[in-house]
């Protein structure tokens, strides 16, 4: 480590983290936020200006300053300029498809453990915008390796994480296809599987099959039927923890001395989130001891029936065990 602090140093570009530190250069993007809020993605280009409703701005006014200034157009609007943090970056991206925000690739990041080196195969890879947590979370050893069916969404996704890292990460692979075809063809073994698509359910043989023992496999999905659909389907196949299910939300909150309130405006629900481990080959998952709860898997429910869950009653009712006590009317 150098005797000094030197506040100039850049991050080492083999990091492959995304950030700079130091004078903002050219070729860079910075953020510029007005006194409303408004913000706007830049690249630095020199010669060129910056219009808005409040004027111009030279790019050359801009590079070489330390980020965290603020700047006055040509009519007086004032901006403050930052470098944008992958949060913001990722939220205001060119999109192909929709983007796993912020707060859910968090989530991901923590409760699917991705951990710097690891191998971590996504699917589909949609705008890239998880992709960039994904690969600043397995660090210059680690790889991620994505699927996308779609040709138009894979060019999205290149185009942002380049923009992103300034370059495509060495630790990085684009696959265009099917994931439950590419993934056996590729012989790889993966310590997490990160699943965002319509049917992810259709992919847990080729998922099971490419995790290690321990290993994560997790699900981003939009609707309750999609949930109930996959957490079945990972029931039933048998090589895995309880799946877990949940979804996040954020609330800001207004502070102001003693005026302290919730905010008016939340990121509610954007998606539910699906973990399960894989475990040893020959290895069976424990068996719950709660029954599952009356017409959990009625006659109404056509998904993925687990061995435990009891024979059907035609009359519309699940049938009890043998031997099970029935609750009459007095």
């Amino acid at each position: 480590m150098p005797d000094e602090f030197d506040p100039s140093s850049d991050v080492p570009a083999e990091a492959w983290s995304g950030v700079h530190r130091g004078p903002l250069r050219a070729g860079e993007w910075v953020r510029l936020v007005d006194a409303k809020g408004r913000k706007h993605n830049v690249e630095l280009v020199p010669g060129k200006r910056f219009f808005s409703n409040k004027g111009h701005l030279e790019h050359d006014d801009l590079i070489g300053r330390e980020e965290g200034f603020t700047v006055t157009s040509s009519v007086g609007g004032e901006y403050l300029v930052f470098r944008p943090l992958l949060s913001e970056f990722v939220v205001s991206m060119p999109r192909g498809a929709a983007v796993v925000y912020p707060k859910d690739a968090a989530q991901i990041v923590a409760m699917a453990d991705i951990f710097p080196g690891a191998h971590v195969v996504e699917a589909g890879v949609g705008s890239g915008a998880l992709t960039c947590s994904l690969l600043r979370a397995v660090g210059p050893h680690g790889t991620v390796s994505s699927f996308e069916r779609r040709e138009e969404f894979a060019d999205v996704a290149r185009r942002n994480v380049h923009q992103f890292f300034g370059d495509l990460p060495p630790t990085w692979s684009l696959t265009l296809g099917d994931l439950q075809e590419e993934l056996p063809k590729a012989g790889v073994g993966a310590d997490r599987v990160i699943l965002d698509m319509l049917a992810p359910w259709e992919c847990v043989p080729a998922a099971a099959d490419a995790l290690r023992p321990g290993g994560i496999l997790c699900a981003y999905v939009a609707t309750t039927t999609q949930m109930s659909m996959f957490v079945e389907t990972v029931r039933v196949h048998g090589g895995f923890t309880e799946p877990q299910a949940w979804e996040s939300l954020v609330r800001d909150w207004h502070v102001e001395g003693l005026a302290v309130r919730p905010g008016h405006k939340m990121i509610g629900h954007t998606a539910f989130l699906i973990t399960a481990r894989r475990l040893a080959p020959g290895a069976t998952p424990l068996r719950k001891t709660r029954r599952p709860a009356p017409g959990a898997y009625g006659p109404d429910y056509h998904g993925p029936r687990p061995a435990d869950a009891g024979p059907i009653d035609p009359a519309g009712a699940e049938a009890p065990e043998a031997g099970e006590r029935t609750a009459t009317n007095s």
